[in-house]
């Protein structure tokens, strides 16, 4: 990302949208000299407000952070071709899961952390399993800012960590759950049974560096409710 590129973009939106630096200003809650010394790439909005922009004048985040609108017409052919295509993947899991599937047992998996909330879910049958983590949030309310983050979801293989997957990001500041709200684990054919899980086997880690480059960790256990033992959900 060149902060010139995201200045002269931001300008050229204003200007595009016949607003002065204060009615832009006023959008956001923030005063015209903000607005001033984003234009002049002096300073740069944090990530909510760049969300923001993005959400009130219907642009992509990629679009601003690279400082080049994309021509609509690409745009709208590329949405189309995607979900056309998550369409077609869509109706070939569930033929191949209605064909060859009838016994796929679903269960929920959460965290008994007091830090963190995860929502996610296991599918399972003597063939083959599938993991999903849908959602990971931060129960307390930080105002901290990193510019780096890894999240790592492990198995435990006896006293060993085995990496199953792994999300990153760099970039400019960001708070931990604006980061989390990006990140979502799918994993097929994770284990070809079922018969090695125990309810505490699976964790997420999550590093998150400042701009001091301050370095914090986190360790998220999972449960599984003793995912074998049972076929109820």
């Amino acid at each position: 990302m060149e902060q010139e590129k995201v200045a002269n973009f931001i300008k050229q939106l204003r200007k595009d949208n016949n607003l002065t630096q204060k009615e832009f200003a006023d959008f956001f809650g923030v005063t015209y000299q903000a607005v001033s010394k984003w234009e002049n790439g002096k300073n740069i909005p944090d990530i909510a407000i760049l969300k923001e922009i993005c959400h009130k004048f219907n642009v992509d985040i990629n679009e601003l952070l690279n400082g080049k609108a994309k021509p609509k017409d690409k745009q709208n052919k590329k949405v189309i071709i995607s979900l056309i295509f998550i369409l077609i993947i869509i109706i070939l899991v569930i033929a191949y899961l209605f064909l060859h599937n009838h016994d796929f047992t679903f269960k929920n998996v959460r965290s008994n952390c007091d830090d963190f909330t995860v929502l996610g879910s296991m599918a399972y049958n003597n063939d083959k399993t599938s993991i999903n983590i849908s959602s990971i949030s931060c129960l307390s309310e930080e105002e901290e800012t990193y510019t780096n983050i890894t999240c790592i979801l492990y198995e435990q293989v006896n006293d060993t960590k085995k990496e199953i997957s792994k999300d990153e990001y760099s970039g400019i500041s960001i708070k931990l759950n604006d980061y989390l709200n990006t990140v979502e684990f799918n994993i097929d054919n994770y284990d070809s049974t079922c018969s090695n899980y125990s309810d505490d086997s699976l964790s997420i880690e999550l590093k998150a560096v400042n701009e001091e480059e301050k370095t914090i960790s986190y360790e998220i256990p999972l449960i599984l409710n003793n995912i074998c033992n049972s076929t109820s959900s």
